[in-house]
This record gives C-alpha cells, structure tokens and sequence, in this order.
C-alpha cells in the first residue's frame, strides 16, 4: 500500500513539475515582451544571407532602438557579457565605437542594466560614449543564438564575445564568434568594405 501511494505521490509530482514547466515556455514565447519582433527560425551557424531578427532595445538614454529602424546603414551587432567581462568585452565595446560612420552603426548589446553601466562609468570613465543597447533579459542574444558558441564562458546563461554585420536590407552577410575575445575591428572594418 505504501508503495502504490509513493508512486502516486511521485506521478502527481512529476505531472505538476511538467505542467508547470509548460506554462512557463509558453509564457516566454512572447515574442513582444521579449524584445523580439520577428524571430523565426534562426541560427548563428546558418545566418549568413538570411533576414536578421527584428528586436527593440534601449540604449543608454533609454531610447528603444529597434533593428527595423536602422535599415539604409551597415548595423555590427556585438553580443557579449557586459561588465562581468572585464577587460576584454569591454575594451571591444569602446574601440567598436570608431567603426560607427554615416554608413554604419555598430552597437555592443550587453546583459547588463542601464543602471549597472551609469554607475560602472564612473569607475570606468572610459566607457562613457559607447554604443550600447541593453539585453539584460538575454531575449535578443537567445533569439540570434549566442549563448551556447564556444566563446561563451558561461553557456546557456549569457553571450560570450560573437559578431554579426548586417547590410543596409537587413541581410546577415558575416558573423564571428571569438573565443579568444580579442579586438576584431580591423577584421570587421575589412568586412564593411565587401558590402
């Protein structure tokens, strides 16, 4: 008797902890509260030539930054881990700053809060200025695939040091992802003159 009421207890535990995780999927499938508007099926490994993932994100001034709204300019996404990663991300996040023209914007989309940037920026002075849209649910760097590549250091959890250039249509053309998290723009600027 014993035994049949642990079973049950265990069905009842394993049916709840299903259902439960079900709601929960659903739930984060919102594509609106995610910050994406049109994920589709994308992959990092077979982007190159297909439509990049819309999404909205705020910068700094808490400006929503939408990728639709950037189309007629070269857009150089960096995903990368923010402020934890120090000084390598960071040190990428200023110096893509000079790679942005009339023609071209490049952002570094960072998992941080605004709010963690204001106050590292008076510690870190050198990052005031840069270019940086705010992930810091990581529904944009999940929804273009950067958070189990190889330059992660904590997969499934934040983004590592990964690239994407996309063209003025909003076509994918090139994507690096670095494990050694060094500084790429030479690589990036080389890319920029093929568009």
């Amino acid at each position: 008797m014993k035994q049949n009421i642990s079973l049950i207890i265990g069905i009842v535990v394993i049916s709840i902890s299903i259902l439960t995780g079900i709601i929960f999927l659903q739930g984060r499938g919102n594509k609106e509260t995610a910050g994406i508007i049109d994920n589709g099926q994308f992959s990092f490994k077979t982007a190159v030539g297909k439509k990049a993932p819309d999404f909205s994100l705020p910068d700094m001034e808490g400006n929503q930054v939408a990728l639709s709204s950037l189309l007629g300019k070269n857009v150089i996404l960096f995903f990368n881990e923010g402020l934890m990663c120090y000084p390598a991300c960071l040190d990428q996040v200023v110096e893509l700053d000079k790679l942005n023209t009339e023609n071209t914007v490049a952002f570094s989309v960072v998992v941080d809060s605004s709010k963690q940037w204001i106050n590292a920026q008076k510690d870190l002075p050198y990052l005031k200025g840069a270019k940086v849209l705010f992930d810091a649910g990581a529904n944009v760097s999940k929804a273009y695939d950067t958070m189990t590549l190889p330059s992660s250091m904590h997969k499934g959890a934040f983004p590592g040091h990964t690239y994407y250039l996309i063209d003025k249509e909003g076509i994918v053309r090139f994507t690096l992802d670095d494990p050694y998290m060094a500084n790429r723009n030479e690589e990036l600027a080389k890319e920029l003159t093929k568009l």
